[in-house]
């Protein structure tokens, strides 16, 4: 598709510029409707395409092909309709500060979405492609047309899925990538893949609810998705941003199973754990303190329920053997206290106490643990400057 500069130069201080601004305003209601015109066009070719692809279960590769190529050139024109629509009348509207404030923001994202493509080109390719179907999805529930909105929506949602699946596969990709290096770049990563996965969440999930077929996909998600409401609101303090993604990730084990690999999901747990970590050493008070430790039990929980104990490839086989055993201990545990302990004790082998920064951590667990009467303070005695020190 065309790309055009999206830089909007100020004409309204010299006189020509303000008679062309003034012919412009004449001449974009036209645009509008050539372009509109076009696109339901273009629009309707392609649910035609698109349902004869999707429907098609017969055995002849060569048909095969043919409606395949049917519906990819369908898909391209149709987008190059919308993509002209946006250059042609909104960025001519925004230039003569005639556009809506939706006008405006949109135009704005499109020129956020093609700043992509020289840095970021796979996620500039999925993105584009969104941007300019969700564009036209908003447009047709705005019009009403209830009848085409429903054939429509099939298509939609279908694209919706791919998009977000490449999109995340991208992220992890970067993910792995940045690991290796260990640049800071990981950390705009995370965020990159909470805030897509939520994306999907506020913006698919309930569209789909809305078809009886569809819902019983999400029957396993459905708790989660019921608490993750309960964040869509309000401000939301350290804690709740830490809750909130946790939500987020255990539901995109099953939304995004082979989009986001097991690996890069592990980083994603480990960021909040170590979040978390933070957070408890932080809190300013015994309250905040309690229940952000509540929390991460919780989140370690959930993370070697529902991705440690699936996981297959080990770097080292001494982790597999060790983690085997800690596993084998926590299915026999019964009571919520012996797992705490066998979490405690796990998240003390896993901290290395020469580090600086896990030296305040590692002193709330052994207290707990000193609690529970699973570690015992041993008196320890030792000679400097011929001075006997006692240490506890």
């Amino acid at each position: 598709m065309e790309e055009r500069s999206l830089k909007v130069i100020d004409t309204n201080k010299t006189f020509f510029g303000k008679l062309s601004n003034t012919l412009s305003k004449i001449l974009i209601p036209t645009k509008i409707g050539i372009n509109g015109f076009v696109i339901n066009m273009k629009r309707n070719n392609l649910i035609k395409s698109y349902e004869t692809f999707s429907n098609y279960d017969g055995n002849d590769d060569n048909k095969k092909q043919s409606i395949s190529s049917k519906y990819e050139e369908a898909y391209s024109l149709y987008l190059e309709a919308i993509d002209k629509h946006i250059m042609d009348s909104v960025y001519k509207k925004v230039k003569n500060n005639s556009a809506s404030e939706f006008e405006k923001n949109a135009i704005s994202n499109y020129y956020n979405i093609t700043s992509l493509k020289n840095t970021e080109y796979v996620e500039y390719k999925f993105r584009k492609q969104k941007y300019l179907i969700e564009l036209d999805y908003e447009s047709l529930k705005i019009s009403g047309k209830e009848k085409i909105l429903n054939r429509y929506t099939d298509f939609y949602l279908t694209k919706m899925d791919s998009f977000y699946k490449g999109i995340l596969k991208n992220y992890s990709v970067q993910l792995a990538d940045s690991l290796k290096r260990n640049t800071s770049k990981k950390e705009k990563i995370y965020e990159k893949i909470f805030s897509t996965i939520e994306e999907y969440v506020q913006n698919i999930i309930p569209i789909k609810l809305e078809d009886d077929d569809r819902k019983e996909l999400f029957n396993g998600i459905m708790n989660d998705y019921n608490k993750y409401q309960r964040f869509e609101a309000g401000k939301l303090d350290k804690k709740d941003i830490i809750e909130k993604k946790m939500i987020l990730l255990g539901m995109s084990r099953k939304i995004f199973t082979h989009s986001l690999p097991l690996v890069a999901a592990e980083q994603c747990y480990e960021k909040l754990i170590q979040d978390t970590r933070d957070l408890i050493v932080s809190s300013p008070n015994e309250k905040k303190k309690i229940e952000s430790y509540e929390m991460l039990m919780e989140l370690i929980e959930e993370y070697n329920i529902k991705l440690l104990s699936t996981k297959v490839y080990w770097e080292k086989p001494s982790d597999r053997e060790k983690y085997k055993k800690f596993w084998g201990k926590f299915e026999k545990a019964k009571k919520s206290k012996d797992k705490e302990i066998l979490f405690l004790k796990r998240e003390v082998d896993l901290l290395d106490d020469k580090d600086k920064n896990n030296k305040d951590i590692l002193k709330f667990y052994k207290d707990k643990l000193v609690e529970y009467g699973a570690m015992r303070v041993v008196a320890n005695k030792c000679r400097t400057n011929s001075k006997l020190i006692k240490k506890m």
